[in-house]
């Protein structure tokens, strides 16, 4: 399988902050990559490395390349997509079309406009005068009507409602499917797009929490739900989190087998949203 990210000892300092703590990962062709983590975490300064936007110390090579060396040649196979729409508000959809047609050699203006067919989207419309879902269909549009091996999302859908999120990941799982891409997402909202992701990477001050294929979970990771008289004898087997809910007592263990825990409550594997918060506020590295 090709590499499409490979980081090694990845490092960024501002002064005597530091944002990457000399991290290591992987991003494989053809996935769908959840970037996960608590605000400072050190994502947005990843994702800004992976772009080419900030020096760095240790070894990174994003499509074969040096991200920051080779920039220009690298911005031919990469997309990039924020959490806030930089088009100017001024610029018409038709002139939107018309400028990535001009400055990027693998944007397909056709496929872009039958996107936008689909939306309220005309194309004399300013973007002024689009609401906040329709600015992020646009941005979508020009994005996805590029021929690229790699789409980096950071929080594409903040600020919208969940009809345009919902909207938003279909048409995304759609492309995906129909094109040879690589996708790597940072979200907050990980219940909604959970089941997008083909792996999890966790990121906690600056290092790698979990670097996990989302199939390989179950097998590790486990949650025990258990009545309040039998939380004792769960803790002694050494979970790593533990949260009260309704009156009961959730549990996480990681390496437990399911026959040694299965006997002192309920059993299942956790959902990603839940295995993130136990790994940030948990006892495990």
């Amino acid at each position: 399988m090709t590499t499409i990210i490979e980081a090694q000892g990845l490092t960024k300092r501002y002064g005597a902050k530091t944002a990457l703590a000399g991290v290591n990962f992987q991003v494989e062709a053809g996935r769908i990559v959840g970037l996960i983590g608590p605000n400072g975490a050190g994502k947005t300064t990843a994702l800004k490395a992976i772009l080419g936007l900030t020096t760095y110390e240790g070894q990174l090579r994003v499509l074969g390349r040096d991200p920051h060396a080779e920039r220009d040649a690298l911005m031919r196979e990469v997309c990039f997509m924020a959490d806030v729409a930089v088009l100017p508000r001024w610029l018409r959809v038709s002139q939107a079309l018309d400028y990535c047609a001009g400055v990027h050699p693998r944007f397909e203006r056709e496929r872009a406009q039958d996107f936008l067919r689909k939306t309220d989207i005309r194309p004399h419309s300013r973007v002024r005068e689009l609401s906040k879902g329709m600015v992020t269909q646009l941005h979508l549009a020009l994005i996805l009507a590029i021929d690229a091996r790699l789409l980096v999302l950071d929080e594409p859908t903040l600020g919208l409602d969940l009809l345009y999120r919902r909207a938003f990941y279909d048409t995304l799982l759609n492309d995906y499917f129909d094109k040879e891409r690589t996708i790597l997402l940072t979200t907050h909202q990980v219940e909604e797009v959970e089941n997008l992701f083909t792996d999890v990477l966790f990121i906690r001050q600056g290092q790698i929490a979990l670097a996990s294929p989302v199939e390989s979970l179950g097998a590790r990771y486990l949650q025990l739900t258990v009545s309040s008289d039998a939380a004792a004898a769960a803790r002694a087997l050494r979970p790593f989190y533990e949260r009260e809910v309704f009156g009961r007592v959730a549990l996480f263990f990681d390496g437990r087998s399911a026959a040694e825990l299965a006997p002192l409550g309920e059993l299942r594997t956790p959902s990603i949203a839940d295995l993130f918060v136990a790994k940030m506020q948990g006892s495990a590295p």
